[in-house]
């Protein structure tokens, strides 16, 4: 199956990109989590399982990674336990390709394109990540890459020195693209936990694009979807 379709699962309209009898490749819409606990909230999990059971099919849904219940974008969840393996592995092998615009200032050091690495310690238990020494116990390394691919979209225009990034996430730590460009002193258009200067905006990240192998035929499949948030226009 190869179609695109727009598929009402409760109140929230989720766009399934494609779907075959191993993978559901799926719009995650701003302010829907990937996964919760919280009784009563939808989440993208369940709203799967309650598509697939709409269809009479078995239910199950592996969830491969996870974006931020904020942030916009394109997710790969498995339809079968065995799919659900052979994917994680590819995510921890880091051989899925993981792409981002965001919207931020322009970096002070004025490079259109580079390298950020660092090393971050999670705070689960607040929700929030900082970046820290190397050495520090429990700290894992984190590192994408970046390049400035034009002026912001028209939420933005009016915010001096606003641009937009492409990024190529080469590990996926807890809020990652997020404090390692706010510890730059350059947080997100409208990320209100890491210190933006614009309230009331939402935030601008967008996992626009994802590649990855097909868990039974090994093929290459290679999604990319436009962003809703107008600051990308």
């Amino acid at each position: 199956m190869g179609s695109v379709l727009l598929t009402l699962i409760g109140v929230v309209t989720v766009e399934i990109i494609y779907e075959d009898q191993a993978v559901i490749v799926c719009y995650k819409p701003a302010g829907i989590a990937t996964q919760t606990k919280r009784l009563g909230q939808q989440d993208m999990e369940s709203l799967l399982k309650n598509y697939r059971a709409a269809k009479k099919e078995n239910p199950y849904i592996g969830v491969i990674h996870r974006l931020d219940q904020p942030v916009e974008g394109i997710m790969v969840f498995a339809k079968t336990p065995q799919a659900a393996a052979k994917l994680s592995a590819q995510v921890q092998e880091r051989s899925i390709g993981k792409f981002y615009y965001a919207v931020a200032q322009a970096f002070p050091d004025g490079k259109k394109e580079g390298v950020l690495t660092d090393y971050l310690l999670a705070d689960k238990k607040n929700n929030s990540t900082r970046v820290v020494p190397q050495k520090t116990p429990k700290a894992q390394r984190a590192e994408l890459a970046y390049r400035i691919v034009a002026a912001a979209g028209n939420e933005a225009e009016t915010l001096t020195g606003y641009v937009k990034y492409d990024i190529h996430l080469h590990t996926g730590r807890h809020h990652q693209i997020r404090v390692q460009f706010a510890s730059r002193g350059c947080p997100l258009l409208g990320d209100q936990r890491y210190g933006t200067k614009t309230e009331g905006a939402a935030l601008a990240l967008c996992a626009y694009r994802v590649v990855f192998v097909h868990p039974d035929t090994g093929k290459e499949m290679d999604f990319s979807i436009t962003p809703k948030h107008p600051a990308f226009a």
